[in-house]
């Protein structure tokens, strides 16, 4: 009887530099979480199963690690993934749900980079990618999401007031009212703790843009009041 001979190990096939460098990302970005600007690169090394040296085959420096990582978090592609695995088959108003919870998902996920940064003195990252061209254009990526969201409201197009892309712009406003800016987005819970406001849910936004302000739509509103002209008591 003759022994099987022992299987080979087999190496882990080789990355190219673009897999590298995704690679190095991904291990990097809850670190940076984590530690802000002051994480080492022999913590994203460790993190990331390579040598520390590996790491300068493909970026300059820490700062080109922070730079893509940031890149990485501004990039539109992950949520966009996500709105268009929502089944179209679901009542118009868990779709539009499930939209805003994968939108205020990656919200959450970038502020928190950006965040961290901030703490530790980051804060002109995104400024200085902007100037160099390395950081992603906010409108650019804003009209891949309004387009997705439009395709949410497209089965429902008959019965609607507005188009879906109007509707699918209305719904990012109410989304992201308040938070201009992503990197100030945890000065601005705050703000909302100290006047005592709960931010609303996903649900309650979808039902106030689906429904409006008023508890029963069928009541019509107060006329408002004609302002006193000027001069007159």
């Amino acid at each position: 009887m003759t022994d099987t001979p022992p299987e080979r190990r087999r190496r882990a096939p080789a990355m190219d530099a673009e897999q590298r460098r995704e690679m190095i990302v991904r291990a990097a970005m809850p670190l940076v979480v984590e530690h802000g600007g002051g994480v080492t690169t022999r913590q994203i090394a460790r993190a990331a199963g390579i040598g520390e040296g590996t790491i300068f085959r493909v970026f300059a420096d820490k700062d080109a690690v922070l730079d893509a990582c940031v890149g990485e978090a501004l990039r539109p592609g992950p949520v966009l993934d996500r709105i268009a695995a929502i089944p179209l088959a679901l009542p118009l108003p868990d779709r539009l749900v499930e939209a805003a919870a994968a939108l205020r998902a990656h919200l959450d996920r970038l502020g928190a980079l950006l965040g961290a940064l901030h703490a530790t003195g980051g804060r002109a990252r995104i400024g200085r990618q902007a100037r160099t061209g390395a950081a992603p254009d906010r409108a650019a990526g804003t009209l891949p999401v309004r387009l997705a969201l439009a395709e949410l409201f497209e089965p429902e197009r008959e019965l609607l007031r507005l188009s879906p892309d109007r509707l699918a712009a209305l719904f990012l406003g109410l989304l992201f009212a308040g938070a201009a800016d992503a990197a100030d987005a945890a000065d601005a819970a705050d703000a909302a703790d100290a006047a005592d406001e709960r931010p609303l849910s996903s649900a309650e936004l979808v039902d106030v843009l689906l429904h409006g302000a008023l508890t029963d739509p069928a009541t019509p509103a107060a006329p408002a009041t004609p302002a006193t002209p000027e001069g007159r008591s």
